[in-house]
């Protein structure tokens, strides 16, 4: 069953989001393409910065995507098989910690949360997948099974660490075992080759977006992480079924202190999650906050253990098999059609994709190789260009973040890299970026191409000039 879960869901999934993407992952596939090409660990050839956060996910894009060289959707295939093992982890999970039904809401609501199914192509469905592993086999004991997930979480993401700190602890402190050694040499050899590469080859393990996605959340354009969290729940408000979770969500947290306290673990790694990234400051992005969607799960899926249980000890009648089951159908599956409808609205928003698309396989028939593109968003446009890219935002050059700051806009920064790095081309959103049209642009470019952003259901026209 769970094998057929895990087939059906994925295939599912990816048939549906295949055509999916966002611009953020089109970095990390760059950096997965380069590795196929033999140039390195890098994005522009000759340039060692890490700016990709997973180097887990860019290794399995490079391994896989030089048998199947469609790295897009490579990558909607790794995030569709993600997310159905992430959904059987939590099954797993709920059942080691008697919770049955715990484990049937998530085989439900999980794989269906537009949260999570929106941050397919990029490493969050596989970095969430490994940490629900890394906890389903703490669970049962399987020590030497959840440093491995601990190892691959970290590799997938540098907060992974939260999960085996959290886990060391709970085993030091709570369980008071000894120390489990063969367990931290499993973890310690996964994660040290990587520390040592990337020490050597960047300079540093951390990658360069850290600093900068916190300069971007300093600006006065912009919003915190903690911020950002009311701003991504607001959606959501207008949905009957989340307003039902989150009421079961309630019920479940209190289930939680009174009786189902071997889950208290799991949501004190939401809580940590949720303060180390108010800590770091990092700026508002949507896939930041997908990690919240297997807690808000497991909370509802308490909830209706909750509910069923207490209804059970009011009426025995209801306490059977399959009254319980009656009563869970009742309670969880009118929820689906409503996350279902949400998730499916999301394969047809691309029209960003398809215009940064359009742009970048211009860009790479029409330009020398040697030349160079500067713009704000690289990821979709750069990897389609094969060009070395200049980005505005900061996240190749991480000197640019620097400008990003509360009294700046992208355009003191656009400003900034086209002065520095003169880019031989750019590419513009129309009227987004006046101080760089009035003081480079005008004088030292000509327009020579122009995609109306009406063609493709994008807000303004995107512009490629050549610069001298």
């Amino acid at each position: 069953m769970p094998l057929a879960y895990l087939l059906a869901v994925a295939t599912l999934i990816f048939v549906l989001f295949s055509g999916w993407g966002y611009d953020d992952p089109y970095i990390t596939y760059r950096y997965a393409h380069n590795l196929i090409k033999g140039e390195g660990f890098v994005y522009n050839s000759g340039e060692q910065i890490l700016s990709t956060t997973t180097p887990l996910f860019t290794l399995l894009l490079a391994i896989i995507g030089s048998l199947w060289q469609d790295i897009p959707r490579v990558a909607n295939l790794i995030g569709a098989l993600s997310i159905a093992a992430g959904a059987l982890f939590l099954w797993d999970l709920a059942h080691t910690w008697e919770t049955p039904l715990v484990g049937w809401t998530a085989l439900l609501l999980y794989p269906t949360f537009p949260l999570l199914l929106a941050t397919i192509g990029s490493e969050t469905p596989l970095y969430i997948a490994l940490i629900l592993g890394c906890f389903a086999a703490y669970a049962r004991r399987g020590y030497n099974w959840a440093a491995a997930f601990a190892a691959l979480t970290v590799l997938a993401r540098p907060d992974g660490l939260l999960v085996p700190i959290l886990l060391g602890m709970h085993y030091l402190l709570i369980e008071r075992r000894p120390i489990p050694w063969r367990a931290v040499i499993i973890f310690v050899s996964l994660v040290l080759p990587w520390l040592v590469f990337s020490s050597f080859y960047f300079g540093s393990p951390i990658p360069a977006t850290l600093a900068t996605k916190q300069h971007q959340g300093s600006m006065a354009i912009s919003q915190r992480f903690v911020r950002g969290f009311l701003t991504i729940l607001k959606p959501y408000s207008q949905g009957w079924n989340y307003w039902v979770e989150a009421c079961l969500g309630l019920v479940g947290l209190g289930w939680v202190a009174l009786q189902a306290r071997r889950w208290l673990l799991f949501l004190a790694w939401g809580g940590a999650y949720i303060i180390s990234y108010a800590l770091l400051g990092v700026s508002r992005y949507f896939w930041y906050y997908a990690p919240f969607v297997p807690v808000i799960v497991v909370l509802a899926g308490l909830g209706v253990s909750t509910l069923i249980s207490l209804i059970g000890r009011i009426h025995p009648r209801y306490s059977g098999r399959i009254p319980t089951l009656v009563l869970f159908m009742l309670l969880v599956v009118p929820l689906v059609p409503g996350q279902v409808q949400w998730a499916g609205q999301i394969p047809v928003q691309t029209s960003r994709q398809d215009i940064y698309r359009a742009v970048g396989y211009w860009l790479d028939a029409n330009l020398p190789r040697d030349a160079s593109v500067g713009t704000l968003e690289v990821g979709t446009i750069g990897y389609y260009a094969h060009r070395r890219m200049v980005d505005f935002a900061g996240l190749i050059q991480p000197e640019v973040a620097m400008h990003l700051n509360e009294g700046t806009t992208y355009d003191d920064a656009a400003l900034y890299a086209a002065v520095k790095f003169r880019p031989d081309y750019l590419v513009l959103q129309e009227g987004y970026f006046p101080k760089l049209d009035q003081d480079f642009v005008s004088p030292n470019c000509q327009a020579v191409a122009t995609y109306a952003g009406d063609q493709y259901g994008y807000p303004a026209n995107l512009n490629v000039y050549r610069c001298r």
